[in-house]
């Protein structure tokens, strides 16, 4: 039986199948509804995304500059009232948000935002911007106590204006309601000088701000009187200057106070307007310009007397420091010939009155070391042709010496290069050198003890005894007694004198007792002679051992007992009867004032006769102040600053000269430079003060060059050399120290040539 009804074991129900075939096909349906495929066999995926616009009106507009955004980054500038559209649709079902990114100005506004968020499911067109303008108010006060010009105000770092008169102020900017201001002095008034404060100046605004108050105060100018002391004067018509304009007439030595005072962080510079005559003066001005921030009463101004008989004349060589040296050829003169500058070196006098010079610290041909070589040039110098020659020696600094055979003479030998040798001139004419500190024979540098003789006949160096290696001990053997295993250690600055016999003399210095104290940086006081004639040193006095005190006696009288304490660059004479005079340097006093380093000014006599020192003159306790009296006056009481490295010389007379040296200021008891000029009357015993500054650190004078004047000094200086001519003039070369500009402040090497004596 076929016809619908239940499976029975193998048969099959119609119905039922029928049933399952209509669910399965109802299934897909759904299938397909949901996202599954269609009929067709497309995919939903690739259809288009619905998307809206976001819109709506502005009203109220009537500044500039309004932008709006959506959703944070979508930025629509407004620029009228009216409908308004995003240019980015967002998708069916998106979120919106509408904001005001930048409010309007000119006039401000502020615009608030409604119906500005939601959910698009169609284009929305619903969002209000509604704009009102927000309020501005003035910023201003009152001025009160103003008296000078210039005040300018200022709000919120940029809206200047300037206040002429006291009263009520009002800034040209107006200020939006809710904003800050704050009111400042950006200048304040000068003529008079005033200070204005601000108070109430700050704040916010919410009505016109009236008052913002700014009292001015002037101020109290501090002011100093400027003023110093003048010394040496003897002249009238003395007029200072202060700042150009305040003129102040001096009539006696002492105090003096401009009449015009200085503001407080004021400049001053006091200076010579009228110099003195009757007698003629030359007044310098020392500490003479500044700041002043109290009362000024440290301006020192030095009288010196202008002689009538005597004046200084630049010769020759540079007035500015620091010059190469200009060679030409070895051997030749030429007018253009100049050593370069320098100091520490040492001279001679020829039998037929040239001027010859060697060696020193300075400036050669190049500027080896920036004007720091060590240096072995000869040069020769003609008082009546002024033309220098280079002699022999290298042109460039620091070279090694080339001692050849001990005793034998070769044109090849040269000393090394050196600085502070000490120098003679025999009976023969021969030039006499020992030691100094420079070069060996193997480029060790250091104390020398080397003695040289040069014939000016042949030109030849001659290497005569010492070592040619440097830092030796002395041999001493026995004072009193000459012997050919004796010589003095290596040394340098040491004084020197040759004796009426033609016997070398040599005191003192920094160098090497017998047992190398302190490795040769030690000060000695030994007394040696050397005479040419047997070849031999003799001790004769003082010390094996360095840093030794004075033993000074009574003054004025001579003992075999007595002796200078240990020293160095000290200044030296031999008198018309042929005793050794030395005075000052830098050493050792009765009583080893600051550890031995004291400046001395002690003026001592020796008598190879006798075998006797004599304490004549100054002090015995080191880092004395010159008593300069009356200049051109000569008085027992008078007596120079301590100083070292002073020149010296001996006149016709038979007086001892002193010219400058760097010691202790008169003035101020530091350490300077003195161009001071001194002479010594042995027979007196008395110091006159002939010349220059009684105060240190003075630039020189130098006139016109080759010509005499009253004015002309050399500047302040310590370790130049000097020769006296067959006229008894005194001629000066070089030193370290002032030029006429101050070139580094007294540290300039200098090459100026002066002549001293009658006009």
């Amino acid at each position: 039986m076929k016809h619908g009804g239940v499976k029975r074991g193998n048969w099959i129900v119609p119905g039922l199948q029928f049933f399952s075939l209509l669910l399965i096909i109802s299934i897909l349906g759904l299938l397909s509804g949901c996202g599954g495929s269609s009929s067709s066999g497309s995919s939903n995926s690739n259809q288009t995304p619905v998307t809206y616009t976001i819109g709506g009106s502005v009203s109220g507009l009537s500044g500039t500059g309004l932008v709006l955004q959506n959703n944070g980054g979508d930025n629509l500038t407004i620029t009228g009232n009216g409908s308004f559209t995003f240019s980015t649709a967002v998708t069916s079902g998106g979120a919106y948000k509408v904001t005001v990114s930048t409010q309007p100005s000119n006039p401000a506004q502020t615009c608030a935002v409604t119906n500005g968020s939601g959910t698009a499911s169609a284009n929305v067109t619903n969002v209000q911007v509604a704009c009102t303008t927000t309020p501005t108010y003035t910023i201003g006060g009152t001025v009160s106590g103003l008296s000078g010009t210039g005040l300018v105000l200022q709000d919120n770092g940029t809206d200047n204006l300037t206040i002429s008169a006291n009263g009520s102020f009002t800034f040209s900017t107006a200020i939006a309601s809710g904003s800050n201001y704050d009111v400042t002095v950006l200048t304040q008034p000068s003529s008079p000088a005033q200070t204005c404060t601000v108070t109430n100046g700050s704040g916010t605004v919410s009505a016109n701000v009236t008052n913002v108050q700014v009292a001015c105060t002037t101020n109290v100018t501090l002011v100093y009187t400027i003023g110093g002391v003048v010394s040496g004067l003897s002249g009238t018509g003395l007029v200072l200057q202060n700042n150009g304009g305040d003129n102040l007439s001096i009539t006696a030595n002492g105090d003096f106070t401009f009449s015009q005072e200085v503001a407080d962080g004021g400049a001053y510079d006091v200076t010579v307007l009228t110099q003195p005559s009757n007698p003629t003066q030359t007044c310098a001005v020392t500490d003479g310009s500044g700041t002043a921030s109290a009362n000024v009463t440290s301006v020192k101004v030095s009288c010196s007397t202008v002689s009538t008989t005597n004046a200084w004349t630049w010769e020759g060589g540079s007035n500015i420091a620091n010059q190469l040296g200009s060679y030409g050829t070895k051997g030749t003169a030429a007018a253009g010939n100049i050593p370069g500058g320098r100091y520490r070196a040492t001279n001679w006098t020829d039998s037929s009155g040239n001027f010859w010079l060697f060696g020193g610290s300075g400036y050669d041909s190049v500027g080896t070391g920036s004007g720091t070589a060590t240096l072995n040039d000869l040069w020769k110098y003609s008082p009546s042709t002024g033309e220098w020659t280079w002699v022999n020696g290298s042109s460039t600094g620091n070279q090694l010496g080339v001692y050849g055979t001990k005793g034998t003479a070769s044109a090849s030998n040269v000393p090394g290069s050196r600085v502070a040798p000490t120098g003679w001139t025999d009976n023969s004419g021969n030039f006499w050198l020992f030691g100094g500190y420079g070069f060996d024979s193997a480029g060790n540098e250091g104390e020398l003890n080397d003695l040289w003789k040069y014939s000016p006949s042949t030109g030849d160096w001659t290497w005569v005894a010492g070592s040619d290696l440097a830092s030796q001990s002395g041999t001493y053997g026995t004072k009193g007694t000459a012997a050919s295993g004796n010589t003095p250690g290596g040394r340098q600055h040491a004084v020197s004198w040759t004796d009426t016999s033609g016997n070398l003399w040599v005191f003192g210095g920094k160098g090497f007792d017998s047992v190398a104290t302190a490795d040769g940086d030690a000060y000695l006081n030994d007394l040696w002679k050397y005479s040419p004639s047997t070849g031999d040193w003799t001790w004769m006095g003082g010390s094996d051992l360095a840093n030794q005190v004075g033993t000074y006696g009574t003054k004025g009288t001579g003992s075999t007992s007595n002796i200078p304490g240990a020293r160095n660059v000290v200044a030296g004479w031999v008198d018309s009867s042929g005793n050794l005079w030395l005075f000052g340097g830098n050493g050792y006093d009765s009583v080893g004032t600051d550890e031995g380093t004291a400046y001395l000014n002690d003026l001592w006599k020796y008598s190879p006769s006798t075998g006797e020192w004599t304490w004549e003159s100054g002090s015995d306790i080191g880092n004395q102040l010159g008593t300069y009296g009356t200049q051109g006056t000569a008085a027992a009481a008078n007596i120079p600053a301590a100083r070292w490295g002073s020149a010296s010389w001996v006149d016709t007379s038979g007086n001892l000269w002193l010219f400058g040296g760097l010691g202790v200021d008169d003035a101020s008891a530091d350490t300077g430079e003195y161009n001071d000029l001194w002479k010594y009357s042995p027979s007196s015993g008395e110091w006159t003060w002939v010349g220059g500054q009684d105060v240190a650190n003075q630039d020189g004078t130098y006139g016109t060059k080759g010509t005499a004047a009253s004015t002309n000094i050399p500047g302040g200086r310590e370790r130049p050399v000097t020769w006296t001519d067959t006229s008894g003039n005194i001629w000066l070369f070089g030193g370290l120290g002032y030029d006429s500009v101050g070139t580094a402040q007294g540290s300039g090497n200098l090459n100026d040539l002066w002549k001293y004596g009658p006009q």
